[in-house]
């Protein structure tokens, strides 16, 4: 179904340690995260905050692992302040990643985004940008995907619960708004799905354009509860909404078969944050990687 030195198979810290909620797995360390990543059969991961800065000391701590680095979110906040406030930590951002050998970088909308806010109802608050934020948002993500090309590497847009682009409405007009050889979309299956939206269409209208993919499942009775109880997005992590694949209501068989027919090429990155407590890093990164195995052959 997929090249094997095309597709790579990775796996998010945040199920280890969550950076938004430092009192979910506070207690579990680089190392342990990065062992049990290795030890589950991933080569990938993403960056926690936990992980070193030095790139020198970070390299050392993966090769012995044989991990990588797949990429790392980046917080953009074009819509709310100028230009240069975003550009700054970019390059910097950008050029960690380039050291480390990463070929995108993860960019999220952060402007006026509720997803961090404990007691913001996700669903009822969600933010809009106006038509100006839209023009600002749109040309300063072409403008970070030239900073990009400089090293060679491309942005990926994550559209994400909370934030002004998390439908797929949302996600055409950003996508219609920018350069499709500058702005590309990394594809969540699970942000999609808690959105309401069907992963499947927004995959078939934009397979040419996705250059990650977050692989991550929706607990269907904790959607409920999230939608019943107006909790905000951090009360839904610590409630259950998300886990691995396989685990959840999400059919991947067909979202698989659109991505081989579309011949993919990057990295599956699993993303499941979950309370480390409730649900076992590394049982749930071992039943991920035997999921994925089974339906990819990966």
């Amino acid at each position: 179904m997929f090249d094997k030195n095309r597709v790579l198979l990775g796996i998010a810290p945040i199920a280890w340690t969550n950076d938004d909620m430092p009192e979910l797995g506070g207690e579990n360390t680089f190392e342990q995260c990065v062992s049990e990543m290795a030890l589950a059969g991933f080569t990938g991961s993403e960056v926690g905050n936990k992980y070193p800065k030095d790139t020198k000391a970070l390299k050392k701590a993966l090769d012995l692992r044989g991990i990588c680095i797949a990429s790392a979110w980046f917080s953009s906040f074009l819509t709310t302040k100028p230009f240069e406030e975003t550009a700054a930590p970019f390059l910097k951002h950008r050029d960690f990643l380039y050291e480390m050998g990463a070929k995108v970088i993860v960019v999220a909308e952060q402007g006026h985004s509720i997803q961090g806010m404990i007691d913001t109802p996700v669903f009822d608050r969600k933010p809009h940008f106006t038509a100006a934020e839209w023009e600002s948002l749109a040309r300063g993500l072409e403008k970070l995907g030239k900073l990009a090309q400089e090293k060679d590497m491309n942005i990926v847009y994550h559209h994400h619960m909370g934030t002004g682009v998390q439908t797929a409405t949302e996600i055409d007009k950003l996508m219609e708004m920018t350069d499709p050889k500058l702005v590309y979309l990394l594809f969540d299956t699970g942000h999609l799905v808690f959105s309401g939206e069907n992963p499947q269409q927004v995959l078939a209208k934009y397979a040419k354009r996705i250059k990650h993919v977050h692989l991550k499942d929706i607990r269907q009775d904790i959607l409920v509860k999230v939608t019943s109880e107006k909790m905000s997005f951090l009360q839904a992590v610590k409630a259950g909404v998300f886990t691995v694949p396989g685990d959840g209501m999400i059919d991947y068989e067909p979202l698989f078969a659109e991505l081989a027919n579309n011949n993919y090429e990057g990295w599956f990155v699993v993303e499941a944050e979950q309370d480390p407590a409730l649900a076992n890093p590394l049982e749930y990164a071992i039943k991920a990687r035997e999921y994925i195995r089974e339906k990819t052959n990966l």
